[in-house]
């Protein structure tokens, strides 16, 4: 019998979405130094592993398996461009917290269907640089927590809580009932996101290249908010928008 109300398809896992292959010296430090991460198994050149032993002298004692491969190897397990650096850690993915349990004590970002891994990556790791409380993205039109993404972060996703949501209006409306002002980054904006009045605790709510913030996103901000861009040149990158963004915000303290 099937069931009455099935989990949407996003929602649905297969034993192989039970673990997470990290890859990137970086990444694969960071996540094997978070406590929150459970590992499973290490797989290296020897001089990546001696690289790993460097920095972790007890990783022997830490219950993982470790396994001396080839380079060959590693390019065989993932994708023949990936640029893994020699190492790969096979771990489960980090516990999604619910976006009420979400604790303050920095901004947030919201991002609004950017699919780019790299450029999710860059933005966890300007995150973890201003001591960002999590980065929110929906389920669907982002990236997943693993891979590309994470090595992209070069161990931000171990600092930063990534929170994917059904419905991104509804987390801004979650976000504001906690006080929470909600800044939309526009480029045609009328004011400057530096400019008095636009300071914390607030979310910094960006949209994807090209195409921006959704219609809908833009009515839920509390205000739209453009960059201080001085040059007659404004289209950025929106990894490089959001580390100005949070910057230009730190300053207002």
């Amino acid at each position: 019998m099937s069931e009455r109300h099935p989990k949407p398809s996003y929602l649905k896992r297969n034993r192989e979405d039970e673990f997470v292959r990290l890859f990137g010296f970086h990444a694969v430090i960071a996540a094997l130094e978070n406590p929150k991460r459970k590992h499973r198994k290490l797989l290296g050149t020897l001089n990546a592993l001696n690289k790993v032993r460097e920095n972790i002298p007890d990783i022997e004692a830490m219950g993982l398996v470790i396994e001396e491969v080839s380079t060959k190897d590693l390019s065989r397990q993932l994708n023949p461009d990936t640029v893994h650096n020699g190492i790969m850690l096979i771990c489960e993915p980090l516990e999604e917290p619910r976006l009420k349990d979400i604790e303050i004590y920095g901004p947030i970002i919201l991002l609004d269907q950017v699919t780019d891994p790299h450029n999710v990556g860059a933005i966890l790791r300007s995150a973890a640089a201003f001591q960002v409380s999590a980065v929110i993205t929906t389920f669907r039109h982002s990236p997943a927590p693993d891979g590309v993404l994470a090595k992209s972060a070069s161990g931000g996703l171990e600092h930063v809580p990534y929170l994917r949501v059904r419905n991104l209006s509804e987390a801004i409306k979650n976000l504001q009932d906690r006080g929470i002002a909600c800044l939309g980054l526009d480029g045609e904006a009328e004011r400057d996101i530096s400019s008095p009045g636009c300071y914390g605790p607030y979310a910094l709510v960006m949209g994807a290249e090209g195409k921006g913030l959704r219609a809908k996103t833009r009515d839920y901000c509390d205000q739209l908010v453009k960059l201080p861009l001085p040059g007659d040149f404004k289209v950025l990158n929106v990894s490089n928008a959001a580390a100005i963004g949070l910057y230009a915000l730190h300053q207002l303290g």
